[in-house]
């Protein structure tokens, strides 16, 4: 019962971070039919964020809540320039393009930024222990104050979230662009900068993701993206790709499954969890657990 408990907390915590990626991929994918596969990239840029400004402020180890609330405003402020600047420069000229063109201009965005991070920045760097890290025993548990602090905060963030798009104009436009981008121009709804905010939002919800990520693993790498970003897409697509409350969900069934895989099963079988749930809910539910089947026609 006692690795049950450890594993479902562990799984949970891993399964928050996933979330706040899988919105950025489900986010866009309901505006512009669009994976945007240079998404895992953006959750890295937001890491580089993170730790070049904490080295320029000379924030080191302990240097406290405050340092670390402002890093990760910083992370998520970088994440957002840099996904209106990608929607901008790379996806509005591809609009009226075919969806496989884009999804190659997406691949070679990510591509690119890769590779600028290699060269601006190196490999292997490591991230300061900001917040000083304390250990709770609850009935056996190992609860650890990073996975409390990441839960926290993925759900400060998802409450926002849904009171964005519920309740506010630019929600309302959101969910109107989502269902038709030509009806909601019809009425009078700024289509371009409703989807630039998308990408701002679900790329500023990457960045608190890097952030939270480097608590637990603190090396920042040019391709730490690529492994967090592809299970977040599988979260979003095991959800129903499109559906905000499907990427949640799905997110934290993945990171569930793959806690317990390493608890009880093997470690080195941890990352082929994901492909395999990915394999499943393509050969009997495509649509994902909250996505809805779309006819169309040919």
């Amino acid at each position: 019962m006692t690795l049950f408990l450890q594993q479902l907390i562990n799984g949970l915590s891993l399964g928050a971070i996933y979330a706040l990626i899988a919105l950025g991929y489900t986010m866009v994918y309901g505006t512009l039919q669009l994976i945007n596969f240079a998404h895992s990239e953006v959750f890295m840029m937001g890491a580089f964020a993170a730790f070049l400004f904490a080295g320029a402020m000379g924030w080191g180890d302990g240097a406290g809540v405050g340092a670390a609330a402002a890093v990760a405003l910083v992370a998520m402020g970088s994440c957002a320039i840099l996904g209106m600047t990608i929607e901008r420069i790379a996806y509005r000229p591809m609009r009226k393009s075919t969806r496989l063109n884009m999804l190659i201009t997406a691949i070679g965005v990510s591509i690119f930024l890769q590779n600028l991070a290699l060269r601006l920045w190196g490999t292997n760097l490591t991230f300061p222990d900001l917040i000083a890290k304390t250990n709770w025993e609850i009935a056996g548990v190992n609860v650890a104050s990073n996975s409390v602090m990441v839960l926290g905060v993925t759900l400060v963030l998802m409450i926002g979230l849904t009171w964005l798009i519920e309740k506010t104009k630019i929600g309302l436009a959101m969910r109107a662009v989502s269902h038709s981008r030509e009806t909601a121009a019809l009425m009078g709804i700024p289509v371009d900068r409703t989807i630039s905010f998308t990408f701002a939002l679900g790329s500023a919800l990457a960045g608190a993701g890097a952030f939270l990520f480097l608590l637990g693993a603190p090396k920042v790498d040019p391709q730490m993206g690529a492994m967090p970003g592809l299970k977040a897409f599988v979260a979003a697509v095991l959800g129903g790709i499109g559906s905000v409350p499907g990427a949640v969900v799905g997110a934290l069934v993945l990171g569930l499954c793959e806690t317990f895989v390493s608890g009880y099963v093997s470690s080195t079988w941890r990352d082929a969890v994901a492909f395999c749930v990915l394999i499943v809910i393509l050969l009997y539910k495509p649509s994902g657990l909250f996505g809805k089947h779309i006819v169309e026609k040919v």
